[in-house]
This record gives C-alpha cells, sequence and structure tokens, in this order.
C-alpha cells in the first residue's frame, strides 16, 4: 500500500488548485436566482430554513457549505445555527445572494468574462466531487486500520525516561547538594531549594518522561546505562552542573489509531488523488506551451528528504503522526496539497 509522504511528483504537477469557494458559490446563486420562485423544498434531510430573500430559502446547509469553503470549519464538522458564526456567515450567504439577483438583472452573466469564469467555476466544482467520490469509495475504516497495523509493525520503540534535575551554577554547589541527597534528603525539596532552572524547581525538577534523542548529549550519555531509583552526576553542561534522579524507565508507546487515525485518512487522501491525476495526465494529450518556470523569491521547493512511496518506519511513534492542517476552501485544494511531514520532531524540547 502506497502513502506518499509530502512528495509532488514532475515540478508543478500537484500545485495546489486556488480557492474557488467565492466562485462555486456565485455560480449556484447565479443559476437559483435565475430561477423565478427559487427552491423551498430541504436540499438535504433535516435541513433547516434560515432565512427567506423574497420567495427564495437560505438552508441552514447553504451556510454550513460556505464556511467549509472559507476555511471557517473541516468538512463533515458541526455548525450550530445559534452560534456567532452561523450568523456571520449567513450574513455574508445574503449578501452575496442580493448581489448574485442584482447581477442577473443587469445580464451580467451574458459577459463573455463572466462566462469564462462561470464555466471554471463549474469545472471546479464537478472536479471537487469526482474527487470527493474517489476518496469516499477508497478511504475507509478498513484501508486506515491495516495502513495503521502496517506501520504499527515497523514503528521504532525508544527507551523513555523519568527524570528529575537539580541545576547548580558551579561544581562546588552540586557537590554539596550531593552529599545531602547522600544522607537521605528529599531531591524534590532541594530541587526547589536550589536548582536554579526556573522551569522546573517549583515542580521538585521534574521533567516528565524523556527519550534520548530529545536530550542534549550530555544527559543521553549519564542516562545511557541508568536504573530506577539511581542518582547520577553532577556533570557539567552548558548550563551549569546537574544531579538527575531516575524515578523510572519505560518502553515508549506508539500513539493509538485513534490518534493516527487524522494524518493516516491525509496520506490516503493523497494517494488517491495523486494517482487518479497520475492515470487522467496519462490518458490525456498534456501539453504545456510556455517555458519553465523561473527560480525567484516565491519557489516553493520540496524538501529534499521527502521519504518516497511509504511513511517512515517511526511513523507511529508519541508525536510522529501530528494533526492536520485546517482543510482549505474546496475539496480538490484541501485534498491535493501533500501532507504534513511524519517525523518524530513534536517531541518536548531539549533540557537546558
Amino acid at each position: 500500500m502506497k502513502a506518499p509522504v509530502q512528495q509532488a511528483g514532475p515540478k508543478g504537477r500537484f500545485e495546489p488548485l486556488r480557492s474557488a469557494g467565492l466562485a462555486m458559490l456565485c455560480l449556484v446563486l447565479l443559476v437559483g436566482c435565475s430561477q423565478p420562485g427559487g427552491d423551498n423544498h430541504a436540499p438535504e434531510p433535516g435541513d433547516t430554513a434560515v432565512a427567506r430573500i423574497n420567495d427564495q430559502t437560505i438552508w441552514a446547509s447553504d451556510v454550513k457549505r460556505e464556511a467549509v469553503a472559507q476555511g471557517l470549519i473541516g468538512e463533515g464538522e458541526p455548525l450550530d445555527i445559534s452560534t456567532d458564526l452561523f450568523h456571520r456567515v449567513l450574513d455574508e450567504v445574503v449578501d452575496q445572494k442580493l448581489l448574485s439577483s442584482e447581477a442577473v438583472k443587469r445580464r451580467i452573466e451574458n459577459d463573455p468574462l463572466a462566462k469564462r469564469r462561470l464555466a471554471a467555476a463549474r469545472e471546479r466544482i464537478l472536479g471537487d466531487m469526482l474527487v470527493e467520490n474517489v476518496v469516499e469509495q477508497a478511504v475507509n475504516d478498513s484501508a486506515i486500520k491495516t495502513l495503521y497495523d502496517e506501520q504499527l509493525k515497523l514503528a521504532k520503540q525508544s527507551q523513555e525516561y523519568h527524570v528529575r534535575q537539580i541545576l547548580t551554577a558551579s561544581e562546588a554547589d552540586a557537590d554539596a547538594t550531593k552529599k545531602l541527597l547522600s544522607t537521605g534528603a528529599s531531591f524534590e525539596a532541594l530541587a526547589m531549594e536550589r536548582s536554579t532552572d526556573s522551569a522546573t524547581r517549583f515542580n521538585g525538577g521534574d521533567l516528565g518522561y524523556l527519550t534520548a534523542d530529545v536530550m542534549p548529549d550530555t544527559y543521553a550519555a549519564a542516562l545511557k546505562t541508568a536504573q530506577t531509583g539511581q542518582v547520577i552526576g553532577p556533570f557539567k553542561t552548558d548550563a551549569g552542573w546537574v544531579i538527575l534522579k531516575v524515578e523510572d524507565q519505560r518502553l515508549e508507546k506508539p500513539i493509538s489509531l485513534d490518534e493516527a487515525r487524522p494524518q493516516i485518512v491525509r496520506f490516503l487522501t493523497y494517494d488517491q488523488v495523486r494517482d487518479l491525476l497520475e492515470k487522467l495526465r496519462t490518458q490525456s494529450k498534456v501539453k504545456v506551451l510556455i517555458g519553465p518556470a523561473q527560480a525567484g523569491p516565491d519557489t516553493l521547493h520540496e524538501p529534499a528528504s521527502a521519504p518516497q512511496g511509504a511513511l517512515p518506519p517511526n511513523a507511529l511513534a508519541p508525536g510522529a503522526l501530528a494533526p492536520s492542517a485546517p482543510p482549505g476552501p474546496s475539496a480538490a485544494e484541501k485534498m491535493l496539497q501533500p501532507p504534513a511531514p511524519v517525523s518524530a520532531a513534536a517531541k518536548p524540547e531539549k533540557t537546558r
């Protein structure tokens, strides 16, 4: 099973579509306004009439579609008709319908430029609907679970250390603190009293669970052979002299299916759309009649490290699959954008 990671293929092939939200809505409005009497039948089961302009009804689904088009909510997200957001978008829909109706009265749709823009909006709507149809059939619970299980087998589990620290300004202070610890003094109490690390001193020096890859090298080296309950140090770091206490050790747990689902859906969706476009381009004669783009300050560069064809082996490590960015204004736009990079970068910041 393929699952692309931020790959763009031939240059320019997967450039995201521009926002078509307003153009699409104008097309729908122009068509609707040109029909006397409007449509007063609910377009969707359980839909609610929320406004009326002359004899034309505005439905809750119209407002929600506009909110999705503007990126204010995600596809499939609820939008309560009692919220301020709903009423703000409703006002915009009313304004757009009034403008559209006036445009029809002035016969603006007969202008050649208007006809071209309406035709382009129609193409985007049909393209979006095709994308939604293809993705709906392919990206299902079974496919998501299959990819999750595949990556779970490849996931690498690192050792996690739950540690506390006391940071001192000098070696002499560190030695004196270590001596007090050897007499049975509380590590947490000494951290609050003596540690110079303002970020951890007031919680007893607690750093939480950390893996070696997010620690400074001096910490990782000190913990390499550490035992649970052991006090380590003092050792020198850039910030001062450190004493560590190992509270616990455990194997890092991969994220759950529910946590991984949003990004897995993103990968599978991108894969389906990419394959569809490759198939359509292969079956068609596409010839670009202009020269290649010139490099400039706005040129987008694909990350050189972007792997090809599959998720990284450690894709299911905690924090590796971050939620996707909010969806764009149209189905095709949000589905054609490469997924966010999958890495273990979303780890706790390095300890000072």
